[in-house]
């Protein structure tokens, strides 16, 4: 990176850091407390779990949804993680499910083939499409624009029986990796209201962690199926480029280089759920992929990497560096695998790259987008303008998307030549060593969540999550732990492109060794006892005296 343009990236942040640390301390000086545990058993059971119990007549569709509902409305009054609820159209569908179960006499076999999700609620990232629900992105309109469809991959979910009961809050545009927008506003952490649940799916990743979600999808063109589960300690997967339908999502692209970097995926609380999902919103005709295969993990060759070297972005703290270290020495002293360093020549030129890489994808919907021809862009300076006033109605991210993009736009060409001829030399390498039975892991952020808006002078830092939208690899977002503190701690577990079971192994590996999902203010033993237990009429109908842990 040039001597000036590290300059003044480092001036930029520190001038940032002397805005937002006071503008953070006021805004989250009345925020306390955490969100309050789930008190139904049916909440800690998988999708996995659920679906089957619901095919087996063991339990209701209706009584699944209503406790997610529910539940819903408890937390969201903490998490603010809603935009718009689906709950009288989820009960109906619901019921309906219930209804064709009580006359179907064939196999539970047939029925799980044909609906692998059936009777199941689920939520959805605001950008993404469900028909009939706000599908604005944070924006604030004048005329409400409700889906006129679903989004390819929310039809999928809903022919194998899923049921939308809410889309979920995102920054504008999802151009955050904090979410907050000028319509619903800021979405809060359950394990601490003053933090961040990160961007851009934090609304889906709050609500899911909370326990008010089984499921979901978000989408990831900068890490956000990765970030916010991070910060909130659940499963996210950013799959292979193309391996999901993008269809329906907003903000799209006209730039066929888009889908590359460009992914959707799902969201969950427990790692057996990647696979149930990932078969599902998988899109028709692209490979074929055994998410669920088994692996020997004596025959997998390990890596680890600390961070991407980039002399801009923070080093790994002492939390991630925990993490990291018991998730390494957790594979040498169970399967006696040595997890070796990688190393890959020039990669503290990464983070330029990926940014660079991405910033060249041109015609991505935003705020200066020609409402009647998206290839054309209105002028940017007077909406700079309008935000320098106060007047503008946009987030500042998507007010400084114009000018950055015009920024990068007028570099020499020369050198942006010489970093894509780093960047395939750099892509090699990395094929060559994430070969068919090889994965990384490799941290997601510096730090556990941070308290609101510091991101604006952290956003270097995510050069830890676009380095794998730049190489197209797939990436499952795993949780490790937690700090002190009580924060979720998570790392990211990369694989070679189409190997994606791979990565979902591992985490499911992770999971069974580290205890994965562990809603706030409940111990793990409580969730291992009421994932596993096998309710009755009387269990289902009744509330568990939780408490703190």
């Amino acid at each position: 990176m040039p001597w000036f343009l590290r300059r003044f990236l480092r001036f930029l942040v520190s001038l940032l850091a002397i805005i937002v640390i006071p503008i953070t301390w006021i805004v989250n000086k009345r925020r306390n407390g955490t969100c309050p545990p789930p008190t139904n058993p049916l909440l800690f059971k998988s999708a996995t779990t659920l679906t089957k119990m619901i095919r087996n007549k063991q339990l209701k569709s209706e009584q699944v949804v209503s406790a997610y509902i529910e539940r819903c409305r408890e937390v969201n009054h903490y998490l603010n993680a809603i935009v718009e609820p689906r709950y009288e159209p989820a009960l109906r569908d619901a019921r309906l499910i219930d209804k064709m179960l009580e006359a179907y006499t064939g196999s539970t076999d047939m029925l799980a083939e044909m609906y692998p999700l059936l009777g199941l609620p689920m939520t959805v990232k605001e950008s993404i499409a469900v028909e009939g629900m706000c599908n604005d992105s944070g924006t604030d309109c004048d005329v409400r624009n409700p889906a006129k469809k679903d989004a390819e991959i929310v039809r999928l979910a809903r022919v194998a029986g899923a049921i939308p009961i809410a889309v979920t809050n995102t920054p504008q545009l999802c151009m955050n990796w904090e979410t907050y927008n000028n319509v619903t506003g800021i979405t809060m952490n359950p394990y601490n209201l003053k933090h961040t649940a990160g961007g851009s799916s934090g609304g889906e990743a709050a609500l899911i962690s909370a326990a008010a979600s089984i499921m979901g999808v978000g989408s990831d063109i900068a890490g956000s199926l990765r970030l916010p589960p991070m910060f909130t300690g659940i499963f996210g997967h950013k799959p292979t480029p193309k391996l999901l339908s993008v269809e329906g999502h907003i903000p799209d692209s006209l730039d066929p280089q888009f889908e590359e970097y460009f992914t959707v995926g799902p969201l969950t609380r427990y790692a057996e759920d990647l696979p149930l999902l990932l078969n599902v919103l998988k899109q028709p005709g692209s490979p074929e992929i055994p998410f669920d295969k088994p692996i020997d993990f004596q025959k997998i060759k390990f890596y680890y990497m600390y961070g991407e070297g980039s002399d801009v972005t923070d080093k790994i703290g002492p939390d991630v560096k925990k993490a990291m270290d018991k998730a390494k020495g957790y594979i040498e002293h169970t399967y006696n695998v040595q997890v070796e360093e990688l190393k890959i020549k020039n990669i503290q030129h990464m983070w330029e790259i990926s940014v660079r890489v991405l910033f060249k994808i041109e015609h991505i919907r935003n705020i200066y987008t020609d409402p009647e021809r998206q290839e054309f862009w209105v002028s940017t300076w007077p909406e700079v303008l309008k935000k320098l006033l106060g007047v503008s109605r946009h987030n500042f991210t998507c007010v400084a998307y114009g000018p950055v993009k015009k920024f990068f736009d007028a570099l020499p060409s020369g050198y942006y030549k010489k970093l894509v001829e780093m960047f395939e030399e750099i892509k090699t390498d990395f094929q060559k060593a994430l070969s068919e039975n090889a994965v990384l892991l490799f941290p997601t952020f510096p730090y556990p969540a941070h308290v609101h808006y510091k991101i604006f002078y952290k956003f270097l830092n995510c050069g830890y999550l676009t380095i794998f939208n730049a190489l197209g690899l797939p990436v499952t977002a795993c949780p490790i732990g937690f700090t002190d503190k009580g924060l979720p701690v998570g790392i990211q577990i990369v694989a070679g492109r189409y190997n994606d079971y791979l990565t979902v192994a591992v985490a499911k590996e992770f999971e069974k060794a580290f205890g994965g999902w562990i809603p706030p203010n409940t111990s793990l033993e409580t969730v291992q006892k009421y994932k596993n237990l096998e309710l009755g009429e009387k269990d289902i109908n009744c509330n568990l005296n939780i408490g703190n842990a």
